[in-house]
């Protein structure tokens, strides 16, 4: 996969990131315009991240918002603090019992929430997974952010352009059962593996996409490891705590980092020298792709099957892919000649 960074994307991308940031992140909007979804109600679609408070799904919900205004839907936003499956479930049963016409979801398991999920649909629900997936048979669709085979090796490249491609190297992910770090994990084992074999992966370990728990696995890996040349951390908040844990230490320009992270998280690491280079696609745009999506489902456009298409707004139209999932594009690196031209 290539990472594109010309000028002209990039200031694509910088204005639909500041036409986010206009958006609210949560709550309930109502529009006037009805749609034809919903027996002629508005679409209600509500959005579901692996916790609050998480500024990648922040954005990525804004942009679920921006889309629901724009095709005339209600949209919401609910979920739970802390990263976990258990707690999605009772905003999955919450959202049947309302008989909401389409849920999006960032799984925090691929399977623990089927059953819950399963409901929702039988229920007349539209179930849409984005940025983490279910089981292919547990919902109707799936918007991938990137194919996984394109992260891992964009990631692996990174720190591999930045260590001399030798060294040892761990990886800072999220939760243990997150289904895209897992399949993205596995990828980059293997082109480290195939192609890399001057670099060494030591460890591996989970900071639960919390805060504080990524900052304090981070110390934990450069006390474990003196001879760490690099960490990746495939999680937007593992990266940023990672990188502030790094800014102040005696490791900083030592131990190279690099993952996915946002703009306005990484800036100051940026521009400071505690990170050269990262990866990440718009979540914005991975969201209003989203809600576009159910609503073409809840409209009866597509079913999710390989070959159907749709419109996606400003972002143009999709094919539906094999297992019934959704391809957003390729990751994009960001780096000090070019991280100003995002807001994001």
């Amino acid at each position: 996969m290539r990472l594109h960074t010309q000028r002209s994307t990039l200031i694509a991308l910088a204005l639909s990131g500041t036409m986010l940031l206009t958006a609210c992140g949560g709550g309930d909007s109502e529009t006037d315009t009805a749609s034809s979804g919903g027996g002629g109600d508005a679409t209600t679609v509500t959005f579901l991240p692996k916790n609050l408070g998480n500024p990648y799904f922040d954005t990525s919900d804004a942009g679920g918002e921006e889309a629901v205004e724009e095709f005339g839907g209600t949209y919401e936003e609910v979920g739970p603090q802390e990263a976990s499956p258990d707690a999605q479930v009772q905003y999955i049963n919450t959202a049947a019992q309302q008989g909401v016409n389409a849920l999006v979801v960032s799984a925090n398991d691929p399977k623990a929430i089927c059953d819950a999920i399963g409901e929702a649909r039988d229920a007349g629900t539209k179930v849409v997974t984005f940025d983490s997936d279910t089981s292919e048979d547990c919902r109707d669709l799936y918007v991938n952010q990137a194919s996984s085979e394109g992260i891992a090796t964009s990631q692996v490249d990174l720190i591999a352009e930045q260590i001399g491609d030798a060294g040892k190297v761990a990886i800072l992910s999220a939760s243990a059962n997150a289904t895209n770090q897992n399949a993205w994990i596995e990828l980059m084992e293997q082109e480290i593996a195939e192609n890399h074999p001057d670099i060494e992966l030591v460890d591996t370990v989970y900071g639960d996409d919390d805060d504080q728990t990524s900052f304090d696995k981070t110390a934990a890996l450069l006390q474990s490891h003196p001879d760490l040349k690099g960490i990746i951390s495939p999680t937007t908040v593992g990266i940023a705590a990672a990188a502030r844990y790094l800014s102040d230490s005696s490791a900083k320009g030592k131990v190279a980092l690099t993952g996915l992270g946002t703009p306005n998280q990484m800036r100051e690491y940026v521009e400071n020298g505690t990170v050269e280079a990262f990866a990440l696609w718009n979540p914005g745009d991975l969201g209003y792709l989203a809600a576009y999506a159910a609503k073409a489902l809840v409209d009866g456009d597509i079913e999710g099957a390989a070959g159907d298409t749709f419109e996606a707004g400003r972002l143009g139209e999709y094919t539906v892919e094999e297992g019934g999932s959704v391809l957003l594009g390729d990751p994009f690196v960001f780096n000090a000649e070019n991280i100003a031209d995002f807001d994001f």
